[in-house]
């Protein structure tokens, strides 16, 4: 069996990647791989094809960013009442280091150390940011799973971008 973090995009597409949280209009919700900040989720454009935002039309990219305030909004409820100490999201789309369209999804809590927290999570060093993804997080991703698909909804419902919205 191949290895699904080769093509994150395609093996989602096909139901191979076990990080996916849910599918929204734009692409795939996923939990991190890494935990060292619990709730870090992600937004995988499902076109593999995109290593940019301005790679996708207007109303794609428009949807793109929807699903990215959507999941934003799952983690800080889920982390929240996950973490008392739960501070605030942050949101990054940067594509350094690998080139299809994503963006992370950042919780950030009190409990950071302090020179730490005021600065982008690119500053901790490497070595800090590699807890893994485990069973010890099953609880945090399944309610994750269950606030973004809650959402999701309330947001189908609410947030359709009209057919005649200038630009499509």
């Amino acid at each position: 069996m191949d290895d699904w973090r080769k093509d994150r995009i395609r093996s989602a597409l096909q139901g191979r990647n076990p990080t996916v949280l849910a599918r929204l209009s734009s692409g795939f919700a996923v939990i991190g791989d890494t935990q060292f900040l619990p709730g870090y989720c992600l937004l995988l454009s499902d076109d593999p094809s995109a290593g940019r935002l301005a790679d996708l039309p207007r109303a794609r990219r428009l949807a793109f960013l929807a699903d990215l305030d959507l999941i934003g909004e799952a983690v800080q409820i889920v982390c929240k009442r996950h973490d008392p100490q739960f501070r605030r999201v942050n949101y990054s789309v940067l594509g350094n280091l690998d080139p299809i369209l994503h963006a992370h999804i950042h919780p950030r809590y009190d409990w950071e150390p302090a020179e730490l927290l005021r600065g982008p999570v690119s500053h901790y060093p490497a070595a800090a940011r590699m807890i893994p993804l485990g069973p010890g997080h099953d609880q945090l991703r399944a309610d994750l799973a269950t606030e973004i698909v809650r959402l999701s909804a309330e947001y189908d419902e609410l947030a359709r971008i009209p057919e005649d919205f200038p630009g499509l």
